[in-house]
């Protein structure tokens, strides 16, 4: 297996580009010369105005002084790989951060580095997708630079019937990271949906290459709505964002950061301890764990009944309605009934 990082992925993001944006927010107070500038991402002293103008195409409000330099008006909330890196340091995600202006679907580039032999950490992130995918091939919204677009590959020691903890094991460091952010306190729907206010704002899409006796890899794509001030028409009623239930907006930067970190450890902790303090979690943090109504929608059928807690691989229980009693739902839909 090769660990060699893929820098000819394409559509990444220019390392001048990732470079340049590293250097002015690290120096955001002052101005910085054209001459450090263009030692520092690789170019001359003449084309440093040009590298400018790419940054203000993509947003970025940077303001030039005559004879001495460039300073930006306000750091950008972008997720460039060395931003990233510097605050990821101890972490497996810090040196394998492929980022992507626009692209297709992070978890889709996720999947072709697992199966390209990509070592374990690797994250793929997108500012916008333009086929973003949720569970059973739904559609994922992605607003451009308005939420975290994340796919980390993963290459866990655990058996494929165990896979369904590594999504509680996302969902978890995402309520955690988002909960610092928001005035309530958030909820887990199992087995993906972050809730706030009953809406969701954010979801895992789990997807892993595996044999009956192995995971080669799993790939966690994370989704959340961050800095949305509306929600698409059919999406109204059901979602939400961290803006729009606090109004404020919130940095991106910090939020992956603190997902990612806390990502580490509780996957760390299921290597470690195995799946039972990531269920005992779940049950503290999950309305959904026990006790809530509920109405399942599977390939097969639908009905209703009463959250009984997790199997020891992550699976829902449901007492069901109609007495045919509890049942191991290991996909489909869960809603509250009422």
């Amino acid at each position: 297996m090769t660990s060699k990082r893929l820098t000819d992925l394409p559509g990444t993001t220019d390392r001048r580009i990732d470079a340049l944006l590293t250097l002015l927010a690290e120096n955001a107070t002052i101005v910085v010369s054209g001459a450090k500038i263009a030692k520092e991402i690789g170019v001359t002293r003449q084309q440093v105005w040009r590298w400018m103008e790419k940054l203000r195409a993509l947003g970025v409000r940077v303001k030039g002084h005559p004879r001495t330099g460039y300073h930006i008006e306000r750091v950008p909330d972008i997720l460039v790989p060395q931003l990233l890196g510097h605050r990821l340091h101890g972490t497996p995600f810090a040196r394998r951060i492929y980022h992507f202006f626009k692209t297709e679907s992070t978890n889709t580039i996720a999947m072709h580095l697992g199966e390209a032999g990509e070592p374990h950490g690797a994250v793929v992130l997108a500012e916008e997708q333009t086929a973003g995918r949720g569970r059973a091939g739904r559609v994922w919204t992605s607003e451009k630079s308005a939420g975290i677009y994340c796919s980390i590959l993963l290459r866990p020691a655990i058996p494929p019937a165990h896979a369904p903890v590594l999504t509680l094991v996302a969902g978890l460091a995402a309520r955690d990271a988002a909960a610092e952010e928001l005035d309530t306190v958030p909820d887990i729907r199992w087995p993906n949906d972050l809730l706030a206010g009953g809406r969701k704002f954010g979801g895992i899409l789990t997807e892993m290459h595996a044999e009956p006796d192995r995971v080669h890899y799993a790939v966690i794509g994370i989704g959340i709505n961050v800095n949305q001030s509306k929600m698409p028409e059919p999406l109204a009623e059901i979602a939400t964002s961290l803006r729009m239930e606090t109004g404020k907006t919130h940095s991106r930067l910090e939020l992956l950061i603190r997902l990612l970190c806390q990502l580490d450890r509780y996957y760390n902790q299921l290597l470690a301890e195995g799946a039972a303090p990531i269920l005992r979690r779940f049950a503290q943090v999950s309305s959904y764990f026990k006790g809530k109504r509920v109405r399942i929608t599977t390939a097969m059928e639908t009905f209703t009944g009463t959250t009984a807690g997790l199997d020891p691989s992550g699976v829902l229980r449901v007492a069901r309605d109609d007495g045919r009693g509890t049942e191991l739902v290991l996909s489909g839909d869960v809603a509250e009934a009422f």
